[in-house]
Protein backbone atom coordinates (compact mmCIF):
# COMPACT_ATOMS: atom_id res chain seq x y z
CA UNK A 1 0.00 0.00 0.00
CA UNK A 2 2.83 2.43 0.84
CA UNK A 3 4.42 1.85 -2.55
CA UNK A 4 1.20 2.81 -4.28
CA UNK A 5 0.95 6.09 -2.34
CA UNK A 6 4.59 6.88 -3.08
CA UNK A 7 4.02 6.22 -6.77
CA UNK A 8 0.91 8.41 -6.78
CA UNK A 9 2.85 11.22 -5.12
CA UNK A 10 5.60 10.97 -7.76
CA UNK A 11 3.02 11.10 -10.53
CA UNK A 12 1.32 14.11 -8.95
CA UNK A 13 4.65 15.95 -8.64
CA UNK A 14 5.52 15.19 -12.27
CA UNK A 15 2.12 16.41 -13.41
CA UNK A 16 2.48 19.57 -11.33
CA UNK A 17 5.90 20.30 -12.87
CA UNK A 18 4.57 19.64 -16.38
CA UNK A 19 1.65 22.00 -15.75
CA UNK A 20 4.00 24.70 -14.44
CA UNK A 21 6.12 24.45 -17.60
CA UNK A 22 2.99 24.46 -19.77
CA UNK A 23 1.64 27.59 -18.05
CA UNK A 24 4.93 29.39 -18.61
CA UNK A 25 4.90 28.40 -22.27
CA UNK A 26 1.36 29.63 -22.83
CA UNK A 27 2.62 33.20 -22.69
CA UNK A 28 4.45 32.63 -25.96
CA UNK A 29 1.65 30.86 -27.85
CA UNK A 30 -0.35 33.29 -29.99
CA UNK A 31 -3.78 32.88 -31.55
CA UNK A 32 -5.67 35.13 -33.93
CA UNK A 33 -9.32 36.04 -33.73
CA UNK A 34 -11.12 37.56 -36.71
CA UNK A 35 -14.37 39.18 -37.64
CA UNK A 36 -15.90 40.65 -40.77
CA UNK A 37 -14.21 38.08 -43.00
CA UNK A 38 -10.82 39.17 -41.72
CA UNK A 39 -11.43 42.93 -41.77
CA UNK A 40 -10.56 43.06 -38.05
CA UNK A 41 -7.95 40.74 -36.55
CA UNK A 42 -6.84 40.45 -32.94
CA UNK A 43 -3.71 38.53 -31.98
CA UNK A 44 -3.37 37.51 -28.34
CA UNK A 45 -1.30 35.12 -26.30
CA UNK A 46 -2.79 32.19 -24.45
CA UNK A 47 -2.49 34.32 -21.33
CA UNK A 48 -4.96 36.80 -22.86
CA UNK A 49 -2.34 39.49 -23.55
CA UNK A 50 -3.25 41.34 -26.76
CA UNK A 51 -0.25 41.67 -29.08
CA UNK A 52 -1.78 43.21 -32.20
CA UNK A 53 -5.00 44.61 -33.59
CA UNK A 54 -5.30 44.94 -37.34
CA UNK A 55 -8.14 46.92 -38.93
CA UNK A 56 -8.87 47.07 -42.64
CA UNK A 57 -9.08 50.75 -43.66
CA UNK A 58 -12.36 50.12 -45.48
CA UNK A 59 -14.26 49.81 -42.17
CA UNK A 60 -12.71 52.85 -40.49
CA UNK A 61 -15.47 55.19 -41.68
CA UNK A 62 -18.33 53.34 -39.98
CA UNK A 63 -17.66 53.69 -36.26
CA UNK A 64 -20.58 51.56 -35.05
CA UNK A 65 -19.72 48.68 -37.36
CA UNK A 66 -16.04 48.96 -36.42
CA UNK A 67 -16.87 48.74 -32.71
CA UNK A 68 -18.95 45.61 -33.34
CA UNK A 69 -16.20 44.03 -35.45
CA UNK A 70 -13.55 44.74 -32.81
CA UNK A 71 -15.70 43.21 -30.06
CA UNK A 72 -16.39 40.14 -32.21
CA UNK A 73 -12.70 39.71 -33.06
CA UNK A 74 -11.73 39.91 -29.35
CA UNK A 75 -14.40 37.34 -28.48
CA UNK A 76 -13.22 35.05 -31.28
CA UNK A 77 -9.63 35.32 -30.07
CA UNK A 78 -10.68 34.56 -26.47
CA UNK A 79 -12.58 31.44 -27.61
CA UNK A 80 -9.54 30.31 -29.57
CA UNK A 81 -7.33 30.84 -26.50
CA UNK A 82 -9.71 28.70 -24.44
CA UNK A 83 -9.63 25.93 -27.04
CA UNK A 84 -5.83 26.05 -27.38
CA UNK A 85 -5.30 25.99 -23.61
CA UNK A 86 -7.72 23.06 -23.23
CA UNK A 87 -5.92 21.15 -25.97
CA UNK A 88 -2.47 21.77 -24.51
CA UNK A 89 -3.55 21.04 -20.94
CA UNK A 90 -5.20 17.82 -22.12
CA UNK A 91 -1.80 16.57 -23.23
CA UNK A 92 -0.33 17.40 -19.81
CA UNK A 93 -3.15 15.87 -17.77
CA UNK A 94 -3.14 12.74 -19.89
CA UNK A 95 -6.79 13.05 -20.79
CA UNK A 96 -7.82 13.13 -17.13
CA UNK A 97 -11.55 13.75 -17.13
CA UNK A 98 -12.34 16.99 -15.34
CA UNK A 99 -15.84 17.99 -14.25
CA UNK A 100 -17.68 20.32 -16.65
CA UNK A 101 -16.85 23.97 -16.04
CA UNK A 102 -13.55 23.23 -14.29
CA UNK A 103 -10.72 24.85 -16.21
CA UNK A 104 -7.00 24.37 -15.91
CA UNK A 105 -4.87 26.08 -14.79
CA UNK A 106 -6.73 26.68 -11.53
Amino acid sequence: MRGNIGQLMKQAQMMQENMRRMQEGLGTVEVEGQSGAGMVKVTMTCKYDVKRVSIDPSVADDREMLEDLIAAAFNDAARRVDATVAEKMGSVTGGMGLPPGLKLPF
